[in-house]
C-alpha cells in the first residue's frame, strides 16, 4: 500500500523562493513542467539557437523578461544545462547577490561579470590581467581597502593566500571591493567616480585580458565557446539617477551598447516594464534583436473561455510537487489527498492567473493555514482574501481607471502608468498565436473596486 502524502515534504516542495535546477536537480527533473505549448513558443531554444547554431564563434547578446516569478530563473537554468550539453563552458549568476539593485551603474556589473568569470575559470591557469590589476588597485587605494591583486590579498582580519597565477586573487579583489561598494552608498558613490571615466578601459581589460585568453583556453579543451547569463536585472529598482532616467532605461538604453561589448556570448534578464517604455525602439537597435519575452501560463484564452491545456499543465505542476515519482494518471486520481474537491484546485489554478511563483505561494500559505491536508475551499478563499487585500491597497485611483481599461481592451500602451501596472503585477501578459495580449490578475479583477 503506497504511503500518504507527507505534509512536512509537500510543504517545502512547494516553497515559492526555491529555483529549480539549483540544488537537487534529479529532484527538479521530477518537478519541472514544460508549459512552452501555451506560452507561444521555445523561447529556451531560441535563446540557444542563436548561440549553439546560428552564431557559435560570434559574440551574441540577448535579452530575456517576463513578470518577476513567472519562471526566467527555472528555465535560464534550463538554458545553462542545454548549452553545457553543447559543450559550452556556462557562467550563470544572480546579479542581485552582488550588486545593491536600488543603484547599479555598466561599471558595477562589468565588474561582477569579471568576478564571475574570474571565479569560473580559476583552473584554466590564465596570465595575470595587468590591466585590471592596475584598475582594480586604483579603486581599492581610493576605497581604503587593502587588496593585493597578486601574490596573496591583506584584509584587515588577516592574509588570503592566492594561486600562483593570479586568477584568485584577480577574483578576491573584485569580490571585496564590489562588497564594499554594495554595503555602502559613499563607497558605490566613490567607486563610480573612479569607474565611469574608465569604462572602455575596462572593456578592454577584460576583453583582451580575460574573456579572449579564457576562450582560447576552453576551445584547448574542447569547449565551443564562453556563455554568460546575468540574471535577476529584471529585479532592478525604478529609481531615478539624479539628472538622468529610470535606472533601467539608463542602463539598457543609454548604456546598452557597452553592456552588449563584451567579446563572449551574453545574456540579460532585463525588466519588463521596458517593453512599454518610449525608448523601446531605441533599447532593440542597441542590442540588435528585440527581447524575448516569458509571458504568463493562460488560465483562459483570449476570448475569455477557459484554456484547458494551460489548467491541466498547472493542475500538473501542483500534483507534481506531491507525487514526483508518480505518473500523471496515478497523480489525478491522488487530488482528494490534497484538496477537499477538485474544484478547489480549479479555483487555485484560475485566481493564480498562470503565474507561477504565486500559485505556488497561495499554495504555501494555504498548507500553513489549514495545518493539514486537504485544503478546504474556505482555506483557500481565505489566503486569497489576504493577498487580494493587499493588492487593493496598492493601487491609486488612476490605476484603477487604467485597469478597467485593460479589463475592457486586453491592451497596454506605452503610457508610464501601464508600465506600472505590469511592474507592479496588477496585470499579466500572455501570448497566443496571435501574438501577445493582457489581463487584469484574478485576485484584482474580483475586487470590489473594480467590479464597480
Amino acid at each position: 500500500m503506497m504511503k500518504s502524502l507527507n505534509l512536512q515534504q509537500f510543504f517545502q516542495a512547494t516553497n515559492p523562493a526555491k529555483t529549480l535546477f539549483v540544488d537537487n536537480i534529479e529532484q527538479d527533473q521530477k518537478y519541472y513542467i514544460d508549459f512552452s505549448s501555451v506560452r507561444g513558443g521555445q523561447i529556451i531554444d531560441e535563446l540557444k539557437d542563436n548561440i549553439a547554431l546560428w552564431s557559435p564563434d560570434e559574440a551574441t547578446c540577448q535579452l530575456f523578461t517576463g513578470h518577476i516569478g513567472c519562471g526566467k530563473s527555472t528555465e535560464l537554468l534550463r538554458l545553462k544545462e542545454q548549452l553545457e550539453a553543447e559543450d559550452f563552458h556556462v557562467v550563470y549568476f544572480e546579479s542581485s547577490q552582488d550588486l545593491e539593485m536600488g543603484d547599479v551603474d555598466v561599471g558595477d556589473i562589468l565588474l561582477a561579470i569579471a568576478c564571475r568569470i574570474t571565479k569560473s575559470l580559476d583552473r584554466l591557469q590564465l596570465d595575470k590581467s595587468k590591466k585590471m590589476q592596475s584598475l582594480l588597485q586604483g579603486a581599492a587605494k581610493l576605497l581604503q581597502t587593502e587588496v593585493e591583486i597578486s601574490g596573496e590579498w591583506i584584509t584587515p582580519v588577516g592574509k588570503i593566500s592566492a594561486s600562483t597565477n593570479g586568477q584568485v586573487s584577480l577574483d578576491m579583489g573584485i569580490a571585496q571591493i564590489s562588497a564594499k561598494a554594495k554595503a555602502s552608498p559613499e563607497s558605490r558613490s566613490k567607486l563610480r567616480d573612479y569607474l565611469e571615466p574608465r569604462t572602455n578601459s575596462i572593456l578592454e581589460a577584460i576583453n583582451s585580458e580575460l574573456i579572449e585568453p579564457a576562450i582560447a583556453k576552453l576551445k584547448q579543451h574542447g569547449k565551443r565557446g564562453l556563455v554568460v547569463i546575468v540574471d535577476s536585472l529584471d529585479k532592478l529598482h525604478n529609481s531615478r539617477k539624479q539628472g538622468q532616467s529610470p535606472q533601467h532605461e539608463y542602463l539598457f538604453v543609454q548604456r546598452g551598447e557597452q553592456l552588449r561589448s563584451l567579446h563572449c556570448h551574453l545574456i540579460y534578464t532585463m525588466p519588463l516594464g521596458l517593453r512599454f517604455s518610449n525608448h523601446f525602439a531605441t533599447l532593440t537597435q542597441r542590442f540588435i534583436n528585440e527581447p524575448k519575452v516569458l509571458p504568463m501560463v493562460p488560465v483562459t484564452k483570449r476570448n475569455r473561455t477557459e484554456c484547458v491545456e494551460g489548467m491541466s499543465l498547472l493542475k500538473e505542476m501542483i500534483l507534481a510537487r506531491a507525487f514526483p515519482n508518480l505518473d500523471r494518471a496515478e497523480r489525478i486520481d491522488k487530488i482528494p489527498e490534497i484538496f477537499d474537491s477538485k474544484e478547489t484546485l480549479d479555483r487555485l489554478c484560475k485566481i493564480s492567473g498562470g503565474h507561477v511563483r504565486n500559485i505556488l505561494r497561495l499554495l504555501n500559505d494555504s498548507l500553513k493555514k489549514q495545518r493539514g491536508l486537504p485544503i478546504s475551499r474556505n482555506t483557500l478563499e481565505s489566503v486569497m482574501q489576504g493577498y487580494r487585500n493587499g493588492l487593493v491597497l496598492a493601487v491609486d485611483d488612476r490605476e484603477w481607471v487604467l485597469l478597467r481599461q485593460v479589463a475592457q481592451h486586453q491592451k497596454v500602451s506605452g503610457d508610464d502608468g501601464y508600465e506600472t501596472l505590469i511592474r507592479s503585477l496588477f496585470v499579466y501578459e500572455y501570448c497566443d498565436d496571435q501574438g501577445p495580449w493582457f489581463e487584469v490578475n484574478p485576485l484584482l479583477a474580483e475586487a470590489k473596486e473594480l467590479q464597480a
